[in-house]
């Protein structure tokens, strides 16, 4: 039978133990060299840095002691093993020795695990996992080893971790609605740690939730001295902006009307109330089942990829039924704000139009049903966006005419999204998608369309930047963000964020723009949405390098997705094969009716300049010509190519009478 797995601990005096019995570690020595050995997690220490981190100055016996030291934690750890059997956790690696211990062997491991995750719980998980972690602590850690320069760096990180964990539980229990359970160890912590502008922050909030304002106010001016006396700083934006907050009973201090667990509690006794109630095979429950739908699809990732799994079932269903008005109302119930214009399943997209057609088909064109048909016009618009189809246009201008006519926010803002995304079939158009975006904000804040006051924002965000004015993007962006925070629409971050690393490399600050786009491409990896992610981080990468003057620079291997044909002609010129660049660039088609229509006719007017192609240098300019005076491809919100005047200026030079022979270089920068 196995034995059990050895268990070490570091948060505290170094120790193993095997099933809770304590294993004997020897002398000091062997101690500091398993612990040595732990910290540098899992990988190979060099016997001749074990030594000069064991021994000040090693002598010539060094290295047989630790040899000794060694073979004694072997026994001691794997006392089982058979005599000149290869050691299974404590290995002799190339020049040194490693710990192969498990992830969750070693205390302070699972602690580091537990913090990190905690800020992606609820907060009555993260207060299980957090009071777990801190339960760990048995002292300081590496305790024996306090003076050791080796650890002392470890030592350093581990407490720092310490310390966020305490503020993190205490932000937890506030998430929670126990204000009053976090005011007595935010006190202690406070005491032994008076810098930590954090446990401030947290501490007067606990107190403004107790019930006490005065204490909340009188604790930030405490802190306001305390930091000036001791560090000469002023408080930091976080702890000056409660104090206004508090000063002004602002409603977002206000603690979590129920905390998640009783949420929870709820959403489970309804569900089982309806599933009593409600007759299996009742219209009710597809309408319903249609309503939760579109929420699911408002959290994104998961969610947003259950809700389109679902979705197509529900239409199906509808259809069985043989209910047209059923069927009108389950395909146009799923008013969801989409902001971007190429779909994430067109095959999908693709049955919910003739879904949608053949509802239109079986309703009557009378008053009653109006409503009904406003909305699937507008889903037939919602779900054609990105493609070429005149129907697209058309449903969106007939699903607005409907909507105004009956004077019905709600509908009138599902037709408008219809219309933005039917607004990208050229070059130019940033304009009417801003007023479209401007339009929305008002419409949905007069009349509470929260998702929809958040979409035009986003739009707004997008059509600002392409039009040059990027304060006013900024504005909107933060707009969206503040919003998105109050209301939980996480997905509307995914798009700021992206329009971050879009205004760095606008203002030229391209390695801080190159490391946020690896940054946003890493929040996008798991939202959900495939038509926005699948060849975007490449694209937005070979965007900046042309927008900054250097070569394209991305292997042919990399994922282009759905705009390899214009990334391909730069990167086989860049090889060094010419002609079959000329062959791609001949071959390329009209850019998709979508936001990144501009990004891509730069690409293919950089290509062209590159390889002296006047046919697609005119094609270009055609194209182009409609965005004069616009910041190429920003329009997208996602990336930036410069102003489309240089582009035109670089066009109309090699279309000149020596531009003939074409031209290296490019305007993008």
């Amino acid at each position: 039978m196995e034995s059990e797995p050895v268990a070490f601990g570091v948060l505290g005096p170094v120790t193993a133990e095997r099933g809770g019995a304590a294993l004997a570690l020897r002398g000091p020595r062997h101690r500091a060299v398993l612990a040595r050995l732990i910290l540098a997690r899992r990988q190979v220490v060099p016997v001749a840095v074990l030594a000069a981190d064991l021994w000040e100055e090693p002598g010539p016996g060094a290295v047989g002691a630790l040899r000794t030291f060694v073979g004694d934690l072997r026994r001691a750890l794997e006392p089982d093993r058979p005599p000149r059997a290869p050691a299974g956790l404590l290995v002799t690696q190339g020049p040194g020795y490693a710990l192969r211990a498990a992830r969750e062997a070693v205390d302070a491991w699972r602690f580091e695990s537990a913090v990190g995750a905690a800020a992606r719980l609820s907060p009555e998980r993260a207060l299980e996992r957090l009071g777990a972690a801190l339960g760990l602590w048995r002292g300081e850690p590496y305790a024996e080893f306090a003076d050791a320069a080796w650890c002392r760096g470890e030592r350093q990180r581990l407490a720092e971790l310490r310390l966020r964990a305490v503020e993190l539980q205490a932000e937890a229990r506030l998430g929670a609605g126990l204000a009053a359970e976090a005011v007595p160890d935010l006190e202690a912590h406070l005491a032994d740690h008076p810098w930590r502008e954090e446990a401030w922050r947290l501490l007067a909030l606990a107190l403004y939730r107790t019930g006490r304002q005065a204490d909340a106010l009188g604790l930030l001016r405490r802190a306001r001295a305390a930091l000036a006396e001791g560090l000469g700083l002023d408080p930091g934006p976080r702890l000056r902006r409660l104090e206004a907050d508090i000063l002004a009973q602002h409603p977002r201090l206000d603690a979590p009307a129920e905390p998640a667990a009783a949420a929870a509690r709820l959403w489970a006794r309804t569900a089982a109330a309806y599933d009593r109630t409600v007759a299996p095979t009742a219209r009710a429950r597809l309408e319903s089942t249609v309503g939760l739908l579109r929420s699911l699809a408002l959290t994104g990732g998961g969610g947003l990829e259950a809700a389109r799994e679902h979705r197509a079932a529900a239409v199906a269903a509808a259809e069985e039924l043989g209910d047209p008005e059923l069927l009108a109302e389950v395909v146009g119930a799923f008013d969801v704000p989409a902001l971007w214009t190429r779909s994430d399943d067109p095959r999908l997209a693709g049955r919910i139009v003739a879904a949608a057609e053949r509802a239109l088909g079986a309703l009557p064109d009378d008053p009653a049903h109006a409503p009904a048909r406003c909305r699937l016009l507008a889903t037939v618009a919602v779900e054609l966006r990105g493609t070429r189809s005149a129907r697209g246009a058309r449903a969106a201008r007939e699903a607005e005419e409907i909507a105004r006519r009956l004077d019905d926010p709600a509908l009138l803002a599902f037709a408008l999204n219809g219309v933005f995304l039917q607004s990208c079939g050229r070059a130019g158009l940033a304009p009417r998608r801003d007023l479209v975006g401007a339009e929305l904000i008002t419409l949905a804040a007069r009349h509470g369309l929260v998702n929809f006051e958040v979409l035009g924002h986003l739009i707004r965000m997008q059509a600002r930047a392409g039009l040059g004015d990027l304060r006013a993007a900024d504005a909107h962006a933060a707009a969206a963000d503040r919003l998105a925070e109050r209301h939980e629409r996480p997905l509307a971050a995914v798009f700021t964020e992206w329009y971050g690393a879009l205004r760095l490399a606008a203002a030229g600050e391209h390695e801080r723009a190159e490391a946020a786009y690896l940054a946003a491409a890493a929040g996008l990896a798991g939202a959900g949405m495939p038509g926005v992610s699948e060849g975007l981080l490449p694209l937005a990468l070979l965007c900046l390098r042309l927008g900054r003057g250097a070569a394209p620079g991305a292997g042919r291997a990399a994922d282009f997705g759905p705009y390899r044909p214009w990334a391909e002609p730069l990167l086989l010129f860049e090889a060094g094969r010419g002609a079959e660049a000329g062959a791609a660039l001949r071959a390329q088609p009209e850019p998709p009716a979508d936001l990144m229509y501009e990004a891509l006719c730069c690409l293919g007017a950089a290509a062209a300049l590159r390889l002296g192609d006047p046919e697609a240098l005119r094609a270009a300019q055609a194209r182009l010509r409609p965005a004069a005076g616009q910041l190429a491809g920003a329009g997208s919100g996602l990336v930036v190519l410069g102003p489309v005047d240089r582009w035109l200026a670089g066009i109309a030079e090699a279309l000149g009478p020596r531009g003939s022979r074409g031209s290296a270089g490019h305007p993008g920068g």
